[in-house]
């Protein structure tokens, strides 16, 4: 009897990674296990059984990664990356204290192109140590911004930010748009950045400029970035100033709908839980710095019951004080079973979803991360899962979210460019970038 063979050489790529699991979280909790990625030209070509993937590729460069879980790369849905460079700056205080006696008189003072591309640059590497390959970011000055994240060769959604109180970026809501929108002009053929128009808060944007960024999200097709119900004192202010809660007045004013990324969203009735799942509306869950800040416990498990698309954010360095995806999981996936008093909430394949697709759907990236599918984007990482603190491994998604940490991450990938190899950053001068740390730690005190 004849059995046909395929006497066809290997094909050549540029990468072929063997990993002994892998989650690629589309389909939703498939573990794969012995299985291999392909990688050419940026994009992932094949997942497929590593004995198969050994004879039909011929790669370039091949990674054995015998004993690690390969996943897609985290996408940090919410940072102000900048602000690293007040990591401890201002702790142990609520929301309104922190900003308007430390953070905002702090960033009046600081806060110009360098800082801003000194502080993004180290938060990117902080970042990539961690698995964490996108960021949506909202902060001042977002061309300096631009240029720390190519500089790493991260993916960035950056923000074209918006207040109405001047600072050293933009003397008003017209002039921040002005300049957000020709930052995004001069960066139209940069591939890994991308921008959302970010107004910072209901309590700092007037009616007149809401609008007009309805108007510009919808002409530019682009997500809207805003902080919401953060705090009770927020809406109480609301209540008072404009006779509705946040919520109401944003979707009054025409900002509610599939683009709205609601960053915060502590304290909601099940009405305005309805209100986000009616229009598909999304969240950004950010457990540590609503902890920190005692903002509040968001009411995840009731949001993801009824389908809303929640993604996890860090937050700024400056009220974590980690830009830790890892770290989020973690805590989502606890304060999701305290708060419904139900074990079962978000379970941890749920929490790897948050960290990864959740958050690029949220940003319209979907198409292009958040999973390991054929035709994606080559944004990944792997986690080493062989260390003596980490046996017994029943479940190596159960591990992600449970018992590993950031450290435990030993390469990462961007559009298929490796940045960190074997722990350390590819292309990082770490003596450059401690020297600029050291200076701003300086400068900073000497003004405190």
């Amino acid at each position: 009897m004849n059995t046909f063979r395929d006497s066809s050489p290997p094909l050549e790529i540029d990468q072929l990674i063997d990993a002994r699991w892998i989650a690629p979280v589309e389909p939703e909790n498939l573990l794969l296990e012995h299985h291999s990625l392909a990688i050419h030209q940026g994009r992932i070509v094949a997942l497929l059984p590593t004995a198969e993937a050994q004879r039909r590729y011929a790669p370039r460069e091949h990674f054995a990664l015998s004993e690690h879980l390969l996943l897609p790369g985290f996408v940090n849905l919410h940072t102000h990356a900048a602000m690293t460079l007040l990591r401890g700056f201002a702790d142990d205080m609520p929301l309104m204290r922190w900003l308007t006696e430390r953070i905002w008189p702090a960033e009046q003072r600081h806060v110009a192109p360098e800082f801003v591309r000194d502080g993004t640059l180290l938060a990117c590497w902080e970042m990539l140590r961690g698995g964490i390959t996108c960021f949506n970011d909202m902060y001042f000055f977002p061309h300096a911004a631009a240029e720390a994240a190519l500089a790493a060769g991260m993916r960035a959604a950056l923000g074209i930010t918006v207040f109405e109180f001047p600072s050293a970026y933009g003397s008003d809501a017209e002039d921040y748009l002005a300049k957000g929108l020709e930052t995004r002009d001069a960066l139209a053929d940069e591939p890994l950045i991308s921008f959302c128009l970010a107004p910072h808060a209901p309590y700092t944007v007037a009616d007149k400029t809401f609008e007009r960024v309805a108007v510009l999200a919808d002409q530019l097709e682009a997500p809207i970035h805003i902080h919401v119900h953060e705090t009770e004192e927020e809406i109480a202010d609301s209540l008072k100033e404009h006779g509705v809660r946040p919520l109401e007045r944003l979707e009054r004013l025409g900002l509610l709908g599939p683009q709205l990324i609601a960053v915060h969203a502590v304290h909601l009735s099940d009405a305005e839980i309805d209100l986000l799942v009616d229009h598909g509306s999304h969240v950004v869950h950010c457990p540590t710095s609503n902890m920190k800040l005692a903002s509040g416990l968001a009411p995840v498990s009731a949001l993801l019951a009824k389908g809303v698309g929640v993604g996890l954010g860090s937050d700024g360095a400056a009220s974590n004080n980690r830009l830790d995806l890892m770290q989020e999981m973690r805590h989502a996936a606890l304060l999701a079973k305290l708060g419904s008093r139900d074990a079962a909430a978000l379970p941890a394949h749920q929490a790897l979803r948050l960290a990864t697709l959740a958050g690029a759907r949220a940003l319209g990236l979907d198409d292009e991360i958040g999973s390991l599918l054929p035709g994606k984007a080559a944004d990944l990482c792997a986690l080493r899962l062989d260390d003596w603190a980490l046996q017994p491994c029943y479940d190596p998604v159960s591990h992600l979210v449970y018992v590993a940490g950031r450290e435990q991450i030993t390469h990462v990938w961007v559009a298929g460019k490796l940045r960190i190899k074997d722990t350390r950053a590819v292309g990082l001068d770490l003596d450059s970038l401690q020297a600029k740390c050291r200076v701003w730690n300086s400068v900073i005190i000497g003004h405190r």
